[in-house]
């Protein structure tokens, strides 16, 4: 009998290692990064260099990186919140597109005349409501039919993206646009203020830094954060004390999808100003990566969201400095999130060798009664002429 490697549960998982396996991970993927880029024909230094030191040599690339990890920090806060309340919410590139929609709704249909912070308000908080919709689906098919939360949030992303794409081909497009489908350019109320003059860095930044502290404190301190944990460690303990999970999973579809609505709002107002069919909703899944590298806490998914970000931006850069395809990004991410889980899989479980506690007594149970069976069973000739 061959005695395979096995996985063998720890008695307890170890803290410090939970804390420290983003790290882990983190050199490991700069690791396997460098040799696949010397696979490729690349200087493995010097490609890493580029990856993932440039975006920090310069005020710009520092710049463009915070812009960058806004979105991916927003939503990347609210996945972090409903995970750990073991809700699945795989939809949030869905719940950023109609953010986009209704606020993108709200600068199209604004009166000319529209100005001042009011309307640049109600443009956020239309995205907001937008986000929360499209998460208030799943949310309700999910408490109402025990439909799977998974499934149906992550096709209804795909419903949210072939709504855009016909309203920015059809009734939305911009006749000035030369037939390009995109929307007519937002207002100027309609736009995201801009922190730090000949940058792209905005006032989102603001905001995705004040939800992540203000969820962190709700999760750490507060009533509603301790049910959302109770429910999502152990459920039956949660429903002893009381705690409902419909309630958690409509709170984390809402929080999770508002968040994504406003992350699609503030990008489309702060990049490119009006609707287009891509407008960049793959963050709904890469914060799946920055809510577990972040270990998923709301104030680790800042952290989370900067090295995603520079996933990006070195990707960019490496696109023109070194002639590398564009999916390198998508490698690197892929990569990040392969020893992230393997990481978390082996913080829980040991690589075990030989056979399993109890597997030779087992065994010899087995043949035992198999010997038996064949005893207790009569010869074939007796069989046969019982049957003549």
């Amino acid at each position: 009998m061959v005695n395979l490697p096995r996985l063998e549960a720890r008695p307890a998982p170890s803290a410090a290692m939970t804390l420290l396996s983003p790290l882990a991970a983190l050199a490991a993927t700069v690791l396997a990064g460098g040799v696949l880029l010397g696979l490729l024909g690349q200087p493995p230094l010097e490609a890493l260099r580029v990856y993932f030191i440039s975006p920090f040599t310069d005020a710009y690339s520092r710049a463009e990186l915070a812009v960058k990890a806004i979105p991916l920090a927003l939503i990347g806060a609210g996945l972090a919140v409903s995970f750990r309340a073991n809700v699945w919410n795989i939809g949030a590139a869905g719940q950023y597109t109609l953010g986009a929609i209704c606020s993108g709704a709200m600068a199209l249909y604004a009166p000319e005349a529209a100005e001042g912070g009011g309307w640049l308000l109600l443009y956020l908080l239309a995205g907001v409501l937008g986000g929360m919709l499209w998460g208030a689906i799943p949310a309700w098919l999910a408490t109402r039919f025990r439909t799977n939360e998974i499934l149906v949030s992550l096709m209804l992303t795909y419903v949210a993206a072939l709504l855009l794409d016909w309203l920015v081909r059809g009734p939305w497009r911009d006749p000035a646009g030369f037939g390009f489908p995109q929307s007519a350019d937002f207002g100027a109320a309609f736009i995201m203020p801009v922190l730090v003059e000949g940058t792209r860095l905005h006032f989102g930044l603001v905001l995705a830094v004040m939800v992540a502290l203000v969820l962190g404190g709700v999760m750490a301190l507060s009533l509603r954060g301790f049910s959302l944990r109770v429910i999502g460690t152990a459920p039956q303990a949660a429903a002893f004390a009381g705690f409902s999970r419909s309630g958690a999973v409509w709170f984390a579809f809402l929080l999770s999808g508002g968040l994504a609505g406003l992350a699609g709002a503030i990008e489309v107002s702060a990049t490119v100003q009006q609707l287009q069919p891509d407008i960049s909703a793959s963050y709904g899944f890469v914060a799946i990566i920055v809510a577990f590298l972040g270990r998923l806490n709301p104030v680790g998914a800042l952290f989370g969201a900067v090295v995603l970000a520079v996933s990006y931006i070195g990707g960019e850069n490496a696109q023109i400095e070194l002639g590398l395809p564009r999916n390198a990004t998508g490698l690197f991410q892929g990569l990040l999130l392969f020893f992230l889980l393997a990481a978390d899989t082996l913080i829980r479980y040991r690589v075990a060798f030989g056979a399993a506690p109890g597997a030779e007594a087992l065994e010899r149970a087995r043949r035992a009664a198999a010997g038996e069976a064949q005893e207790d069973a009569p010869p074939a000739g007796a069989r046969g002429g019982m049957g003549s």
